[in-house]
């Protein structure tokens, strides 16, 4: 059988949890997710992981978060002054905002904190830090490299 190798179009069946057993994200229910091999379109562990399947295969990895998301970085947290977000926006810990750069990339941001005059936002991913644990099945390999 073919196995699965950088430049492969592949279509996965995955179950994506936290060590401690939480559910973060799954294909269950629908369609597999397509990718290429090799490309960043998947977190770097689940990519290697892929390298050398064939169809069918069916196994659980776990990836520490430094082939995952990467470390939680405490510099990506700012608190910010109140003022400086609009006045429309309700807070709530947990809220999602997003921030634009200087060259215009959107941030993604959490509300972790706030009070009267200030907040407290990450700009980390919010599964960095973690390991994570993956059910994987390679479906399909759509289109060898």
């Amino acid at each position: 059988m073919t196995q699965a190798k950088t430049g492969d179009i592949v279509r996965i069946h995955y179950i994506g949890r936290l060590t401690d057993g939480t559910e973060f994200d799954s294909s269950s229910g629908g369609e597999p997710l397509e990718f290429t091999l090799g490309t960043g379109q998947v977190i770097r562990g689940l990519d290697e992981h892929l390298q050398g399947m064939e169809e069918g295969d069916r196994s659980t990895v776990t990836i520490p978060s430094d082939d995952a998301y990467g470390p939680h970085r405490p510099d990506a947290v700012q608190t910010v002054e109140r003022a400086s977000i609009p006045s429309e926006v309700e807070l709530a810990v947990g809220a999602q905002l997003q921030a634009r750069t200087r060259d215009g990339t959107i941030v993604p941001l959490v509300v972790t904190g706030f009070d009267a005059s200030t907040v407290e936002l990450d700009a980390n991913h919010p599964l960095a830090g973690k390991d994570l644990v993956f059910d994987v099945e390679l479906v399909q390999i759509v289109k060898a490299a």
